[in-house]
């Protein structure tokens, strides 16, 4: 299930002399687009077959702006996600597809619990990889100017798959924002990172689970993943500690987080390794370390939300405990949010979109009033909070 689009391909080359960026008549930007393709070396009647079928989505551009689902807190969408179907699943999966997940961990050290988690999220393990047409999405949601950049670039790519016999205009599906197969992949990524992981001579990612696994692997490779290194910890915190030094902005060596009282429920502490202490629900919450591979998520997906759940089901695949929820405040609901937003705006704070959604740029807005206020500044909005404000 795909709940924010993929950032990982988000260059392109530029748009040729006129080209229509994006916006105006629908019409008139296919054939922006068509005239680009040409000029940038495709065959004209290639060209005209492939963009022949193309219409607007709706359906895809209300998808684009439903994100009530990340007003969640991290408890409450972890829940939703990680049910006991999808860790028996899962644990299945990998006796199943156990020679595929020793391969991609010999050769890019990347955990099975991390695809698997992936797997699980994108598409329950290829049970819905999604119905909406791939082409008409990524033309739809780049004539829509939210973000041209990043899935104009995505058009010329399925067209590329076309002329490799990967991609049908009319019959290729997946999910609302463009992305194909398994563990949902943007055309680029697909010609960048594919991997034929059956030996049948073709990357299939929506019917090959080892295509799918292998090339997802790859794709996180190419993104920075260090291997054989952790990438997300549950710890216990003292009381004492300076809550402003948490969060993702703040990185020390994992031992002096230790030597302040951190201490793992489950493994070891990677001592040598940079961490940031992070708090989604504030300081009597569920506490995590996140080691540098932690911040490769973001490249999947950047809900905060998203990659810390993603990252703690890995965890449990790999026999990791369910998590301390804690006791903390309760949260904010959307509305509320958007009212602090709004405030934290107006305070000269950067929160990015007044969305009602606790992301990154929020987090990092409200620990600092909370700085500024005298208050524990763990990041975590509360009533209290914007009563204050």
């Amino acid at each position: 299930m795909r709940l924010v689009p993929c950032l990982a391909a988000l260059l392109g080359l530029a748009t040729t002399a006129g080209a229509q960026s994006c916006g105006g008549s629908f019409p008139d930007f296919v054939d922006g687009l068509k005239t680009e393709a040409v000029s940038r070396g495709h065959d004209p009647a290639t060209v005209e077959r492939f963009f022949a079928s193309v219409r607007q989505d709706r359906a895809v551009l209300e998808a684009d702006r439903r994100q009530g689902v990340f007003q969640k807190t991290f408890t409450e969408f972890a829940r939703h996600l990680i049910s006991s179907g999808r860790l028996t699943t899962g644990r299945a999966k990998a006796l199943e597809y156990d020679a595929v997940f020793e391969r991609i961990e010999a050769t890019y050290g990347i955990d099975r619990g991390v695809l698997l988690a992936f797997w699980a999220f994108e598409t329950d393990f290829g049970g819905f990889q999604g119905d909406f047409n791939t082409l008409d999405a990524l033309v739809t949601l780049s004539h829509d100017c939210r973000r041209p950049e990043l899935f104009r670039p995505q058009v010329f790519a399925a067209l590329e798959l076309h002329e490799m016999g990967d991609f049908d205009p009319r019959t290729t599906t997946g999910a609302w924002a463009g992305e194909i197969g398994m563990v949902q992949m943007l055309p680029r990524d697909i010609i960048e990172n594919g991997v034929d992981g059956d030996g049948d001579g073709r990357v299939s990612l929506k019917t090959s689970a080892p295509d799918a696994l292998m090339s997802g692997a790859r794709m996180l490779s190419s993104l920075g993943w260090r291997a054989n290194e952790p990438w997300l910890q549950e710890v216990t915190i003292p009381d004492t500690l300076d809550w402003s030094q948490t969060g993702l902005r703040t990185t020390k060596p994992a031992a002096e987080w230790a030597a302040l009282g951190i201490a793992p429920r489950h493994g070891e502490i990677a001592g040598d390794l940079p961490a940031s202490l992070l708090l989604p629900q504030g300081r009597d919450g569920p506490a995590f370390l996140a080691y540098p591979n932690f911040r490769v998520y973001f490249e999947w997906n950047q809900s905060f939300t998203y990659v810390l759940t993603a990252a703690y089901f890995a965890n449990r695949l790999q026999g990791a405990p369910v998590f301390l929820p804690g006791d903390p405040d309760p949260g904010l609901s959307g509305n509320d949010l958007k009212r602090l937003q709004e405030k934290l705006k107006a305070r000269g704070h950067d929160v990015g979109e007044i969305d009602g959604i606790l992301g990154a740029g929020t987090r990092a807005a409200v620990q600092d009033v909370q700085s500024e206020l005298g208050l524990p500044a763990d990041a975590w909005p509360t009533r209290d909070l914007l009563n204050r404000l």
